[in-house]
């Protein structure tokens, strides 16, 4: 990849014109990453039609119109009997009937005054509300007649997060594709063809645009694909290489025995065999490069827990890798306790330690005498070394980019690495997915556990199901209520958690809210609050947020509200938030006026079975262009473009180039940088 090109990818978005920090951080949260790249891979959701008319009386509530307006006058708003009155904007269309402009957000007040001067007309552009009166809220569009060209008469847009609007995404959008054909300029053509089938996806002109089985959405999946694909080739590869091969490593204590004989509770068959499998591997030659696959509850951690003490046998050192601070304090709370009695040092670090506790943890494992580290980014942090890393540990791995993972098992010379997975995948996919891996699936669940309810509930009867949930409260069950995640600004997962909460607050005072948009430590606070058996807070509003790696025992009922909107691997994941105590555990779905067939099959699915792999099969199936949140499978690989149900040709296309590949090609080395699936360029 050129240089030029490489740099300008790699830009930090808050030196794009308009941007600067603050919005950077923004984008950061929405893109998981802040680098012009990383916005060029956040592709647009939908495409709003931007209808012209010139009456209103035309145009259907609830739709989104572009109108000539002449302004006659002005209603200044404020407060008014403790009540805050919106600004008004009072027009007529061509035809004389009234449309009134609404703005509620006073700081901008004079700045849409001066957009909107009486005696002019004016090309508005926003949605016609519902109601007895022709009104816009917030337009997002005000022009002079003489541009009205600019604008758009379909526009792409965007999942957005806190403060970004789709204006601003247009507006880097531009810029960036503006300054493309310079960056690219003597470039590969392939590459060429890459970020040209990645304009016309930015700039769609129908929904059609941006379905999977759209030309140029059908070249990105297969571009990623290879990537993805070259990337499994090349690792196993190297994994098998003569040259990486090691000495097995020799047993120098004895802590298995110890290991089953602290454990509270008899091992399921399955979790025995893959035990057996990960043993097997750890004593070969070869680096082990294994996924454990297990559904909600099935007793992963203790797996996981094993193979570290196996590896403590040798005197080798175990990191466990966790997405987030709140999981990563999870693990350290289960294992520690099992560490101390059989004898093993257990450690966490965290971006929270900071000085003197940070460096006492550095030195414990620098020397040795840690063997078992937990924590999340921080492991792999410069300042961290190790003096003997043998197994890494991912949980969730697919929340972790391939340049992370290596950055982690960089620390030690060759060291075992083993996945964890809590969404199942299909096992027609399993293999395609993860062919540098061998895949163990732990597929019973530990004696005991009591098979949770599940039950579908129109919003209509919400006021029941609340009145239900004071009674199981009054008798001391702790409860979620989750929100569903909404894509765009104007409709955020924060707005509707809120509004559910201040509802929900009226009646269970101690109620608890957390989403992603809170402070981290806000968040874990609050989070702990709602474990703790003695708090007053037995209900907890969230948005998915707790999706994965909550663990509060007393936990026994689960509401999901507009369940239709949720995938069904994610409606899986959050049941399993309940149900890991001893006591009956109860999921509502609650579903909108509105939901679709195929949104109230999900949910049949959910009512019949509790098998992830079952569930995992029926989301490949039923999983459509336009359906859900997007078609993009979140639970399984982080894929930008790949639809797991339309693509499946395209995963044996890619991996048959892969294999054929004697080394990767330039082309393949710049896919490699660009989708995250290895080290890609040497910059």
């Amino acid at each position: 990849m050129k240089r030029e090109l490489f740099d300008f990818l790699n830009t930090d978005l808050q030196f794009i014109k308009g941007v600067g920090p603050v919005l950077a951080t923004r984008f950061d949260d929405v893109l998981g990453g802040r680098r012009v790249l990383d916005f060029m891979l956040h592709t647009p959701a939908y495409v709003r039609a931007r209808g012209v008319t010139e009456c209103v009386s035309d145009a259907t509530a609830g739709d989104v119109i572009t109108i000539p307006l002449l302004v006659k006058s002005h209603r200044t708003g404020g407060v008014f009997r403790g009540h805050r009155r919106p600004t008004q904007i009072i027009c007529n269309d061509k035809m004389g009937n009234t449309v009134i402009i609404q703005f509620f957000n006073v700081n901008f007040l004079d700045y849409w005054l001066k957009k909107l001067p009486v005696g002019q007309w004016r090309m508005v552009s926003g949605k016609l509300e519902n109601g007895a009166r022709a009104v816009i809220n917030h337009p997002e569009f005000i022009e002079e007649m003489q541009n009205a060209a600019k604008i758009p008469s379909a526009q792409a847009v965007y999942p957005a997060g806190l403060g970004l609007t789709q204006k601003t995404f247009a507006n880097v959008r531009d810029q960036i594709f503006a300054l493309l054909p310079e960056k690219l300029a003597g470039a590969d053509s392939d590459i060429t063809e890459f970020f040209d089938a990645l304009r016309h996806v930015h700039y769609p002109e129908s929904d059609a645009d941006l379905g999977p089985n759209s030309e140029y959405v059908v070249k990105l999946a297969y571009w990623e694909l290879l990537a993805h694909q070259s990337a499994i080739v090349i690792s196993r590869r190297t994994r098998t290489d003569a040259r990486n091969r090691r000495t097995p490593r020799p047993q120098r204590y004895n802590l298995m025995d110890k290991f089953y004989a602290a454990l509270p509770f008899s091992l399921t068959d399955a979790q025995t065999r893959t035990i057996n499998e990960i043993f097997t591997d750890m004593a070969r030659d070869i680096p082990m490069m294994r996924l454990v696959q297990g559904d909600v509850g099935s007793g992963k951690t203790i797996v996981a827990l094993a193979a570290a003490i196996k590896m403590a046998e040798t005197g080798g050192q175990t990191a466990l890798l966790a997405p987030t601070d709140t999981l990563a304090q999870q693990h350290y709370a289960k294992l520690r306790p099992m560490c101390d009695k059989i004898g093993v040092v257990c450690d966490i670090l965290t971006g929270r330690d900071k000085g003197a506790p940070r460096r006492e943890k550095l030195i414990s494992l620098r020397s040795g005498r840690t063997k078992i580290i937990v924590g999340t980014h921080a492991l792999f942090s410069d300042d961290v070394e190790y003096k003997d890393l043998g197994l890494v540990i991912i949980d969730e791995q697919h929340r972790f980019g391939v340049s992370q993972r290596e950055a982690l098992r960089t620390k030690g010379h060759n060291p075992d690495m083993l996945a964890l997975s809590a969404t199942p995948i299909p096992r027609t996919l399993s293999m395609t997915i993860y062919g540098d891996m061998d895949v163990s699936i732990i597929n019973e669940k530990p004696a005991g556990r009591i098979p949770i309810k599940t039950t579908k509930l129109p919003i209509a009867r919400i006021d029941a199901l609340v009145s239900r949930l004071r009674l199981q409260i009054d008798s001391g069950a702790k409860v979620f209520w989750v929100c569903p995640l909404v894509a765009e600004s104007d409709t955020s997962d924060m707005t509707a958690a809120h509004a559910r909460y201040d509802a929900l607050k009226k009646i269970f005072p101690h109620a608890g809210l957390v989403h992603g948009q809170m402070d981290k430590k806000q968040r874990d606070t609050v989070m702990a609050q709602f474990a703790d058996d003695n708090s007053d807070m037995r209900l907890l509003v969230a948005t998915t947020v707790i999706e994965v790696g909550i663990d509060v025992p007393r936990a026994t009922i689960i509401v999901i509200e507009n369940a239709e909107c949720f995938g069904l691997a994610a409606l899986h994941q959050l049941r399993g938030r309940v149900g890991r105590g001893n006591m009956q555990s109860y999921c509502i779905l609650l579903y909108g006026n509105n939901t679709s067939t195929d949104g109230m099959k999900r949910l049949d699915v959910l009512t019949k079975t509790d098998d992830g792999f079952v569930i995992a099969e029926q989301d490949l199936i039923m999983r459509g262009t336009g359906e859900l949140l997007g078609t993009r499978q979140s639970g399984w690989i982080n894929y930008h473009f790949v639809d797991y149900a339309h693509h499946r040709d395209l995963f044996k296309l890619a991996a048959a180039a892969a294999r054929d590949m004697v080394a990767p090609s330039d082309t393949v080395r710049d896919l490699m940088f660009i989708f995250d699936r290895g080290v890609g360029i040497n910059a």
